[in-house]
């Protein structure tokens, strides 16, 4: 049986008047792996301090087993400016210890690429943000720890980092992990367990975020819960679960028929016919195009001969390693850069809105509420629907209080908040997001997502939010830092891939054979993707034109649907003959 590292008893905890815990129990044994979810202020960093002794509770009393280490990784990364990175790392451990521990160096190459003494003798207060981040994670890591306390540890970190930091995890079965963090894929990837944070308790779940999901739908519909909104966010969620990222749904430990249920009747989150006919309506053809487009960020060039067509309707992701040019580029496509060489094409009835990592300056005597109405009353969603400008600021985290307060009394993530607040009410048909889930919530997040789900125009997005991306994108593009864009059928896993393969060395001759058969599996997978893509397309195509089909009058209409179903149904077929052929050669 596991040791107990951990005991909360009837913890509670209130600031001013307000209650943050009240009367919380929980524990924490070895090797657990525990998520804590709930709203931005809810009391999750709250509950992490108390636990490691930095904060005391008002009653109640927290008790850890005589023998157990723990190491917290605050939000914020702090240590002495004018210490070395090495310093602050490894203390005043000798090169020849630290050396040859493979753990130790495990970690540097995981977060630094290796043992640079350039990096080691660089100061802290030197670093920017992210590099502080991954030093704060070394030096935890690095620890002789049990427990480790995780508070954002994916703030600042690439696709690329937060992937290791999971996997190094994962491996790591020696420790208890409690993590708080808006990261949804991370959850998922390293959680067994979840707490909700929520109205002053704590409410337990059995697996990670996608299973959380599944729970939290089980005990509404049990409880016969009557909260339409958020009943159809988390049904909406389901949906992508289901439809998007099924295996995901292999960790729950409980039966999920019943959740299941839940969503029989529910749409895809998106109909993307319906939102192409949207985006056509108020696009022409032409959104961006560029040819032979040179990118550079003073005399650094980050992309060469660039020719792109981004078009009505496109849901692009852009994943990258840092200083790829991820920022530069989307600052070129939003015309506030111009290229160094080349040609930018911008459609004549494109209203770009870009949601930049710096936050615009505000009056800061003005109201929450104020601030939006300034853009506009109300913003159109297609279809007839409409939002009111207090409606938009509620789904995004302003409560009808919060409405009223003055953005000089906003924290930077309420700030940022508002600013996409603002340029959704403005309507724009092409919408840029750079890193837009800083700062954000789960509950904010799948809010911003929901709303995502029903715009029409063209968005671009660059984050190093998995899920997110993975959530409102339907193609994906990497920046690998030697001047291209590549086009990644596969999304993520294929980035993650290619990244892996640049860094290795090069391979024997011996081993060239295989690594031929391997390239030749890769490209049948990424044809099999792609060919289940055309077959579900075609599907769709087929049962709508057999909709219109039942309902159409007209005689010359009724020849020309005929025509296209035919048409259609021919193609579904040969792709059907395809993904026949490429499975056979995977077996084969």
């Amino acid at each position: 049986m596991a040791r107990n590292l951990v005991n909360i008893e009837e913890v509670s905890k209130a600031f001013d008047i307000r209650p943050l815990l009240t009367k919380v129990s929980l524990g924490i044994s070895e090797g657990e792996r525990i998520g804590i979810v709930g709203r931005n202020g809810a009391g999750k960093s709250t509950l992490m301090r108390i636990i490691t002794g930095e904060e005391a509770p008002d009653a109640g009393r927290v008790t850890k087993s005589n023998s157990t280490n723990i190491g917290f990784l605050a939000q914020i990364d702090k240590a002495d400016p004018l210490l070395t990175v090495g310093e602050v790392v490894l203390g005043d451990r000798e090169k020849h210890e630290w050396a040859g521990d493979s753990r130790i160096r495990e970690i540097f190459t995981g977060l630094f690429g290796g043992f640079d003494d350039h990096l080691f003798e660089r100061t802290f207060g030197q670093l920017s943000g992210g590099e502080k981040r991954r030093v704060g994670l070394a030096k935890l890591l690095i620890d002789d720890v049990e427990l480790v306390l995780l508070d954002e540890p994916t703030n600042h970190l690439d696709v690329e980092g937060v992937a290791w930091l999971a996997q190094y995890l994962k491996k790591r079965t020696d420790l208890a992990v409690l993590v708080v963090t808006h990261d949804r894929w991370f959850l998922d990837e390293i959680t067994d367990r979840t707490w909700e944070v929520v109205l002053g308790n704590v409410e337990e779940y059995d697996g990670g975020y996608s299973a959380f999901v599944l729970a939290k739908a089980e005990r509404s519909r049990q409880s016969a819960v009557t909260e339409a909104r958020r009943n159809n966010l988390i049904r909406k969620e389901l949906a992508w679960l289901r439809r998007g990222a099924p295996a995901r749904t292999t960790k729950p430990k409980f039966r999920i028929d019943a959740a299941n249920e839940l969503i029989s009747a529910e749409p895809a989150p998106r109909d993307g016919s319906e939102l192409l006919k949207f985006a056509l309506n108020r696009l022409g053809k032409t959104v961006l195009e560029t040819k032979d487009m040179q990118v550079k960020a003073g005399d650094k060039e980050l992309l060469s001969h660039l020719t792109w067509n981004i078009g009505p309707g496109d849901r692009i992701g852009i994943i990258g390693v840092n200083g790829a040019g991820k920022s530069t580029l989307m600052r070129v496509l939003a015309s506030h850069l111009a290229p160094a060489a080349g040609k930018l094409t911008t459609g004549i009835t494109v209203k770009i809105a870009f949601l930049t990592q710096h936050l615009d300056e505000l009056d800061p005597t003005w109201r929450v509420l104020e601030a939006v109405e300034n853009v506009a009353q109300y913003v159109e969603l297609g279809k007839g629907k409409t939002l009111s400008a207090s409606q938009l600021c509620e789904r995004l985290g302003f409560d009808r209080d919060g409405q009223w307060t003055p953005v000089g009394d906003l924290s930077g993530g309420e700030r940022r908040r508002l600013q996409l607040t603002r340029l959704l009410m403005d309507a724009p048909n092409v919408l840029m997001l750079d890193e837009p889930t800083n700062d954000f919530d789960i509950e904010t997040l799948t809010e911003l997502e929901d709303l995502l789900d029903s715009y029409g125009g063209t968005l671009l997005v660059v984050s190093h939010d998995r899920y997110f991306l993975e959530r409102v994108c339907d193609r994906f593009v990497g920046l690998l830092g030697d001047l291209k864009l590549r086009d990644l059928p596969r999304g993520v896993d294929e980035y993650l891939e290619l990244r892996h393969a640049s860094t290795q060395p090069t391979q024997s001759l011996a081993n060239k054979g295989k690594t031929s058969n391997a390239a030749e599996e890769r490209q049948l997978k990424k044809d099999l993707t792609r060919v289940e893509r055309q077959i579900e397309k075609g599907k769709a195509e087929v049962i709508r034109i057999s909709a219109e089909l039942e309902i159409q009058s007209d005689p010359a209409q009724f020849t020309e649907l005929t025509n296209q179903l035919a048409k259609v149904s021919n193609d579904l077929a040969a792709r059907e003959e395809e993904w026949l052929s490429i499975t056979l050669a995977l077996e084969g």
